[in-house]
């Protein structure tokens, strides 16, 4: 369980303030662009601090942690994938900064087979199409090992079917490692589709999660606005 307690971000005019508790399986960050949901998601892995307030996970204070420290992985709109390395040696840094043994070499391996990229090791990026290569950001994701997995829109350049599928996958191995998520999105059908609660990032606040199926039957005003809707 992540709680954010008393959150304020200040950066130039920008503000945000924060106080809620993300309990569900997958929560979905939803608002306008330049609403500060990348930003929201950027303090919790740890990239800067915010100006006041804790953060905690499970009870545990993190907000002091380094980011390489926190019980946190995340994964970007661009992949992050090395263009010059395989993908094994690409997944193999979430295991080490070294030649990885035969046991990690394994790891890698089982990661691939998880999202359907079995037997393509030897790959570069560039032999990849966009869905390969979101799958094979997921699973160096996944070999991090942590509870809690940060999405920045990292399927938001695919198209709608892959997109679902991409998220459907994500859903599956997450509910099967007992990982927390939680994910920015603009598209309110990815909230819909799997997202158990949904938290919108408006005029500043973050506003705490609700049940997502009662909450897009029933939008209050600041969310009806942002859907268009009212």
């Amino acid at each position: 369980m992540l709680e954010l307690r008393d959150i304020e971000i200040v950066q130039d005019d920008f503000r945000l303030t924060a106080d809620c508790t993300f309990g569900a399986p997958i929560t979905a960050l939803i608002g306008p662009s330049g609403a500060g949901k990348s930003t929201l998601l950027n303090m919790i892995a740890g990239f800067f601090a915010p100006q006041r307030g804790r953060i905690l996970w499970n009870g545990d204070e993190i907000g002091g942690q380094a980011p390489a420290r926190r019980p946190v992985s995340i994964l970007f709109q661009d992949n992050n994938l090395f263009p010059h390395l395989t993908l094994a040696a690409n997944l193999a840094l979430a295991l080490t900064t070294r030649r990885p043994s035969s046991r990690q070499l394994a790891q890698v391996a089982r990661a691939l087979e998880q999202v359907g990229l079995r037997g393509m090791e030897p790959r570069k990026p560039a032999e990849l199409s966009g869905g390969q290569q979101g799958r094979a950001a997921l699973a160096r994701v996944l070999l991090q090992d942590r509870p809690l997995m940060l999405l920045d829109e990292p399927f938001s350049a695919l198209g709608p079917a892959l997109r679902a599928e991409m998220l459907d996958l994500v859903a599956r191995l997450a509910g099967e490692q007992g990982i927390a998520v939680i994910m920015v999105s603009h598209a309110p059908e990815d909230a819909r589709r799997v997202a158990d609660q949904t938290a919108l990032v408006s005029e500043g606040v973050l506003h705490p999660p609700r049940d997502t199926g009662p909450l897009f039957a029933d939008p209050p005003p600041d969310l009806r606005a942002y859907l268009g809707t009212g």
